[in-house]
């Protein structure tokens, strides 16, 4: 079995936990699909609330012109990497669209739903060249010696040719897929000239995780740069997490488990104008849970829940959010 620290440290490069992300525009083009700008909706109004158990959002948008339109909604899913061992923590997956349990509703009334999917490699479809090749698609957390027995099969020189074609790539001292799932779920819906329609969305979140090490000190100087970067982790973060562990050696410290939830925020800058009004909360869990995350204007609301609010919101980047859980007492 491989060391949780060190998958750890190799997704700190790879995109956040997959959660899921905003509504948006979009439309089937010649190579799948495409998010595009709609210029006569507004979302005048934003509710969102993020945690590792349940995510919920509520959106209100106007149609501003003249005409009813219909188009195509899209809700991207932040990218699942292919290859990645415990990627999503104590989850497993056989079918990650029943996990999602994922409920539309549109004015109060239930919607069919579509999902689309591709495998990309840096903005690449490489869906065909996977069927091609008679690989299998690895988007969920997978067994190394079992899943990945096709590299194995490969020689030196075709496993290298695949790593210049960007399919495959090391991790540390093993080869693994280089491609991520990506997905959106889609719908048609019709906005009516000149009315407003109320939309919401409820899902449980794939909340990617790993038991804990990376935040330790001793491995601080690595991993910091990273979680600063992604989460905004400061000083008082990392003293939280120094008292906790207290000042025992490595192997008597408390051990802990963290949680990451990813959320694709810029696609809501695909509609007329910024979003309204924007409330977001976000919910730690337990009351000695951590959380860390970037935005500005945090307010806590519970001993449990953050809110930002804003108004005229124009979103620059998506939301990444860090949840350190510590095993109850009695465990």
């Amino acid at each position: 079995m491989r060391i949780r620290l060190r998958a750890a440290l190799a997704l700190l490069a790879l995109p956040a936990a997959p959660v899921l992300a905003n509504d948006s525009s979009a439309a089937i083009g010649i190579g799948g699909l495409e998010l595009t700008r709609n210029d006569a909706i507004s979302m005048d109004k934003e509710d969102l609330f993020l945690s590792a158990e349940e995510v919920r959002v509520r959106y209100r948008f106007t149609n501003r012109s003249a005409r009813d339109i219909e188009t195509l909604v899209s809700f991207p899913v932040p990218h699942l990497p292919g290859g990645i061992d415990g990627y999503l923590g104590d989850r497993s997956l056989p079918d990650y669209r029943e996990d999602l349990k994922f409920r539309t509703t549109v004015d109060g009334q239930p919607v069919q739903l579509d999902y689309v999917e591709k495998l990309e490699v840096a903005g690449r479809d490489v869906t065909a060249r996977i069927a091609q090749l008679g690989w299998p698609r690895l988007w969920s957390p997978i067994d190394y010696d079992d899943d990945l027995a096709f590299i194995e099969k490969l020689s030196p020189n075709e496993r290298e040719g695949y790593i210049r074609e960007g399919l495959l790539r090391r991790q540390e001292d093993v080869v693994v897929p280089a491609w991520n799932l990506v997905t959106h779920v889609t719908r048609r819906q019709v906005f009516p000239a000149g009315k407003t329609v109320e939309v919401t969305h409820r899902y449980v979140p794939l909340a990617g995780g790993s038991v804990g090490g990376a935040l330790d000190p001793e491995y601080r100087r690595d991993t910091q740069t990273d979680y600063t970067k992604r989460y905004c982790t400061d000083r008082a973060f990392y003293a939280g997490i120094d008292r906790r562990l207290g000042t025992k050696p490595p192997g008597e410290r408390p051990g802990y488990f963290e949680r990451w939830l990813s959320y694709i925020l810029k696609s809501g800058a695909n509609w007329r104008g910024p979003i309204g009004q924007f409330r977001l909360i976000v919910d730690k869990g337990r009351p000695d849970s951590l959380v860390s995350f970037c935005m500005d204007g945090v307010k806590k609301i519970s001993p449990t829940q953050f809110e930002v609010r804003k108004t005229n919101f124009e979103p620059a980047k998506d939301i990444d959010v860090l949840i350190v859980e510590w095993p109850p007492p009695e465990m």
